[in-house]
């Protein structure tokens, strides 16, 4: 299925071998300024690109194909893919057909238009993805699969340009030469999204400060979004002055001088290791995708006055006009391409698709529980030395802040590749002092302050981990999150997905959250809602409701994302941070620390812990809800109901084997949430009783759904240990539900 764009190069090309003159008109004058050959090898790349798109629309009216958004137009691309090395990370936009087949050229043995036609039919065959997804990508191609809809890739592309280099000056090993060239590209209409913005401010940052980052950004440019126009100049005035940036203009329509031009500009990178844009003029053919009927919005001779600017019309005149090919022989070498892509795709025809859940979800549940055991166990061979002679072990009880700072010193001492980044962790160790003392012992390279933005922090972690390091990001406060909430729902936690487990960035986010901050609160201090977090595929999130529990949470997190590739969020309860006592004096919220080879008993994830050893009720809980039952507890006892209090740790996935053992031993069972009613935790405890058939009585209290204000009016909405004591009360003697237990 091909279109008016194919029969107007076709009719073209035919005139020229019939009058080679008028190719002139169309021919780049720069075609002295590249080596003989290079303009075929473009040429073949574009050519195949362009047949993939017309193999797409077909393969989608034979029911076998599932995604047109095409590439046609954006060939010029492949010159951008020319002037690079093959190991220099590439994450492309979704428009990046001439870029993969380019790419291809440069390692033998590719088979690119196999490859994009097992992908564009969703086949288990297809190289990046094993049938999840059309993405381009391949590890020997060193393409990192991107969905990259509104620039969302640019901050990973940020953060792996930043940190491969500081990979190389810690000693630590890389997939990416020392001198590797980091690109990626997005659409005029992406530029306008805040997430390309902030990529490309943390990039103008970052080289302020003299720091390498060696960078190219090429923004290719229809002129359209969708159907909007991109107004004229515009992304000249907001890309062709960003400080720090060199920028230069191409047009794709002239192809030897965008190679020769592309060339210079990545040996000037390569060479200063100073970020660069690229700012290249493309066109759009055939809408946005298949289903866009773009007369609707367009008049049908502007459609076809762009059909003037198509560059394989380009690349096929110049090669005319320079002798390197006749008119008859690029179109011999177009038909050739047609026939060649064509059938490949039909070979794939009835292709086998992922059958079942587990092939589908394969990449997200595959475990090396043996491996994480293990991992969570290492120890740094100079670990005295790490802790100056005075390991914390042998020391005195720590609260939950203490607890967490001696793992991180004991996770960087043991790790060479853990690097460790935020507001404000560097100097001052923390808005709570955490981090304290972590940048003086193990140094500004691996212990860094970043600038004030959630994406970039995160950007930073996806782009170091795959530079080889070992992230552990931290997000100063909960409700931060949600201004980059995409960058760990689709980039971070979906690589494996749409990589068949071939990529992964592992990471530890630790993020300081939960309510119940006294005299610092409202809504951006005091955020109870966890529920973005949970509702990820494949994000681990751990949550240490005890101090005794952090230690081993905290490293197995860690071990999760090295043997695993797993994102991890560390949820640490700001509230419980430094808190001593259960009730005054008692001391029982500080624990004797466990050094990392304790862990090697058993694997931690997945398992829960239980205080106290009642009978007649359990009170399943997480975070400041484990003190507070625990409280609620001591006054129950008073009335003669005998609890046990299990703290679930684990909130995404659930710990459902431990939970549904425990559980199995009551016949009452009290979900305690200090999540909202709405989409809080105690929502999956409960389905999932309901699930396996519990036949005990079970009930949850949970705090309001409401934001949380400032001061003692946050009490109003929160849930209390008195709200927990009444619900339980209620549950074991009977009565009617409370206001906030159901």
């Amino acid at each position: 299925m091909t279109g008016p764009v194919d029969d107007h190069l076709v009719a073209q090309v035919e005139r020229w071998a019939a009058d080679p003159a008028q190719a002139e008109a169309f021919a780049d004058p720069d075609a002295h300024r590249v080596k003989r050959g290079r303009l075929l090898s473009l040429f073949e790349a574009q050519t195949q690109s362009r047949h993939l798109d017309f193999a797409a629309r077909w393969l989608q009216a034979q029911g076998e194909g599932f995604y047109t958004i095409g590439s046609a137009g954006h060939e010029s691309n492949a010159a951008v893919a020319a002037a690079l090395r093959v190991t220099d990370p590439a994450l492309l936009h979704y428009r990046s057909g001439g870029f993969y087949a380019a790419r291809a050229q440069q390692v033998a043995g590719s088979t690119p238009v196999a490859d994009v036609v097992r992908s564009l039919t969703a086949s288990v065959e297809d190289p990046i993805s094993g049938g999840r997804h059309k993405v381009f990508g391949h590890p020997a191609l060193s393409i990192i699969p991107q969905t990259s809809t509104i620039g969302s890739h640019l901050p990973r592309a940020m953060g792996l340009a930043f940190m491969a280099p500081r990979a190389h000056q810690l000693g630590v090993e890389s997939p990416w030469p020392a001198d590797s060239v980091v690109v990626a590209s997005l659409g005029d209409a992406s530029v306008n999204h805040s997430t390309s913005l902030g990529a490309l401010n943390a990039a103008s940052y970052i080289t302020s400060r003299g720091l390498p980052l060696p960078l190219l950004v090429v923004c290719e440019d229809n002129g359209l979004g969708i159907s909007t126009p991109t107004p004229p100049g515009w992304i000249e005035a907001t890309l062709g002055h960003r400080p720090g940036f060199t920028y230069d203009a191409l047009d794709g329509t002239r192809p030897a001088h965008a190679l020769a031009e592309l060339d210079e500009v990545v040996a000037r990178i390569r060479r200063t290791r100073r970020p660069g844009i690229v700012h290249l003029r493309t066109v759009r053919f055939g809408g946005h995708a298949g289903s866009d009927a773009e007369v609707a919005y367009r008049s049908r001779s502007v459609i076809e006055a762009d059909y003037a600017r198509d560059p394989l019309l380009a690349t096929a005149a110049t090669l005319v006009v320079s002798g390197e090919l006749t008119a008859d022989q690029v179109l011999d070498r177009y038909e050739q391409t047609r026939q060649f892509v064509m059938t490949e795709a039909k070979k794939v025809v009835g292709t086998r698709r992922l059958g079942s859940v587990d092939e589908v979800m394969a990449p997200l549940t595959t475990r090396r529980s043996r491996s994480v055991r293990l991992a969570a166990a290492t120890e740094a061979p100079d670990r005295l030395d790490a802790f100056d002679g005075r390991v914390p072990e042998h020391g005195e009880r720590l609260t939950l802040a203490g607890q967490v700072n001696a793992t991180l010193f004991d996770l960087l001492a043991s790790r060479p590749g853990a690097v460790l980044f935020g507001e404000d962790v560097a100097a001052k160790g923390g808005v709570y002092g955490v981090t304290r003392g972590l940048q003086k012992r193990f140094g500004q390279a691996r212990v860094f302050d970043s600038v004030l933005d959630e994406q970039t922090i995160l950007g930073t972690a996806l782009g170091a981990s795959l530079a080889g390091l070992l992230p552990i990001p931290e997000i100063q406060y909960l409700a931060y999150v949600h201004n980059a909430e995409d960058q760990l729902r689709g980039e971070a936690a979906s690589l494996r997905f749409f990589s068949d487990g071939q990529y992964a960035n592992g990471m530890v986010v630790r993020i300081a959250g939960l309510a119940y901050q006294k005299g610092f609160g409202g809504h951006f201090h005091n955020d109870n809602s966890i529920a973005v977090l949970r509702d990820i595929p494949g994000l681990v999130v751990a949550c240490p409701g005890h101090p005794s529990s952090a230690p081993e949470l905290l490293r197995t997190c860690v071990a999760l994302a090295e043997e695993e590739g797993r994102v991890c969020v560390f949820l640490e309860p700001i509230a419980q941070y430094h808190q001593r006592d259960l009730v005054e004096g008692d001391g029982a919220w500080t624990a004797q620390y466990d050094p990392p080879a304790e862990g090697l008993q058993r694997e931690a994830f997945g398992t829960t812990a239980t205080y106290g050893d009642g009978d007649d009720l359990l009170i399943v809980t997480f975070g400041n809800g484990v003190r507070m039952s625990m409280q609620a507890a001591l006054r129950l006892e008073v009335e003669g109901i005998r609890t046990t209090v299990l703290d679930l740790r684990w909130l995404s996935p659930l710990p459902e084997v431990d939970l549904v053992a425990h559980v199995g031993r009551f016949d009452h069972v009290l979900v305690v949430d200090e999540t909202r009613r709405s989409g809080g935790v105690a929502e999956s405890v409960i389905a999932l009783l309901s699930d396996v058939g519990y036949d005990g009585t079970v009930r949850r209290v949970a705090s309001h759904d409401s934001f949380v204000p400032l001061g003692p009016a946050a009490d109003h909405v929160l849930l209390s240990v008195d709200d927990v004591v009444a619900a339980g009360s209620r549950l074991v003697y009977g009565g009617a539900p409370g206001d906030r237990a159901v």
